[in-house]
């Protein structure tokens, strides 16, 4: 006797669901961060390149597909799709929007939408944390943390490197959104109480006294060019990528994601390697310097250039939406994929 196979379900996890399963998992995200880069790094993974979509006329937008599938362990394929328009700030809306589809990797259906602005935010927060974790061992004491960019990936880059352990002495803002700038500061005032705070008039002395330098910018290339303002050899998250000169990078130890990724896109270390035709710059990847394959100096400037890869949105999201599974708070969309018609029809 045949048995007829279940029809696939289909959920819809909004983001209030995707923020309250995330609320209080910050040692878990960040552990599932690092496994997943461990992974990533050990080849048990598909991460293709992310696929950009631009527009005539509209040259600061753009919406990225970035395709990803952890292939061992607990596997699941899918892909991340997030839109950047920076002039939704000024409308009163978030810059970044975003959906994460899930695929089954038997059947290929999709199982799981979520809304992923949180979801991205988060990620990118983890990483950047377990990166300043990492790279800071050595150096010693409270660091002053410096942030170019006081919108939300900042916020949630603070609120990661608190729960990464990261001993923060005192913060720093620039802006060039004045407005923004004080808001990120009241947020630091009123999630971390005592933590001295200061907004700076300009870049420069930010970078000049930061031990642990945050770029959270959308700057679409670089103003950071004089390597004479890291003469004090920082630590820099480079998560926006593009802030810094290439004579910065060249002038620094520098770790990456996944090096094939991050050499692109005229991302600051794209335009190292375009200078100097090949990419011996690189130091390593950050899981080369999680299993202290390679050694970062504590007298240079070290830059750490996430490009962000697709695999850790799916991880991510692919524990929210097991997390709601297994607390029976998962709702699926009923008829979502229809009645199948007969075979071959």
């Amino acid at each position: 006797m045949t048995t007829t196979p279940a029809p696939p379900t289909f959920a819809v996890i909004g983001g209030d669901q995707v923020a309250a399963t995330l609320a209080g998992q910050e040692p878990a995200v960040l552990a599932l961060v690092q496994a997943t880069y461990l992974l990533h790094e050990d080849g048990g993974t598909v991460n293709p390149p992310s696929s950009f979509l631009r527009f005539p006329g509209r040259p600061r937008d753009r919406i990225i597909a970035l395709p990803a599938s952890i292939a061992t362990g607990d596997p699941v394929d899918g892909i991340k799709w997030i839109a950047s328009v920076p002039d939704n700030l000024a409308r009163g809306l978030p810059r970044a929007s975003a959906v994460t589809i899930l695929n089954d990797p038997v059947s290929g259906h999709p199982y799981a939408c979520l809304e992923s602005s949180t979801i991205s935010a988060v990620r990118t927060a983890a990483s950047a944390a377990l990166a300043a974790r990492v790279l800071l061992a050595g150096r010693g004491g409270a660091v002053r943390v410096g942030v170019l960019g006081g919108g939300v990936i900042a916020r949630h880059v603070h609120h990661y490197l608190l729960a990464a352990g990261v001993p923060v002495a005192a913060v720093g803002v620039h802006d060039l959104d004045a407005g923004r700038a004080d808001g990120f500061a009241a947020h630091v005032r009123a999630t971390a109480p005592g933590t001295p705070v200061a907004v700076h008039g300009a870049a420069e002395g930010l970078v000049r006294s930061s031990d642990l330098l945050v770029l959270t910018t959308v700057a679409p290339e670089p103003y950071l060019t004089d390597p004479a303002w890291f003469a004090h050899h920082p630590v820099v998250l480079n998560v926006s990528l593009r802030d810094l000169s290439a004579d910065v990078v060249l002038g620094s130890a520098n770790v990456v994601d996944d090096v094939e990724h991050v050499l692109k896109a005229g991302t600051s270390v794209h335009l190292a390697a375009q200078r100097t035709g090949d990419r011996s710059f690189v130091t390593g990847t950050l899981a080369q310097v999680l299993r202290d394959e390679v050694h970062v100096p504590v007298d240079r400037t070290v830059v750490f250039s996430p490009f962000g890869l697709g695999v850790l949105d799916l991880a991510l999201a692919k524990h929210v939406h097991d997390s709601l599974r297994d607390s029976g708070r998962l709702t699926a969309v009923p008829g979502f994929f229809g009645t199948p018609g007969p075979a071959g029809a």
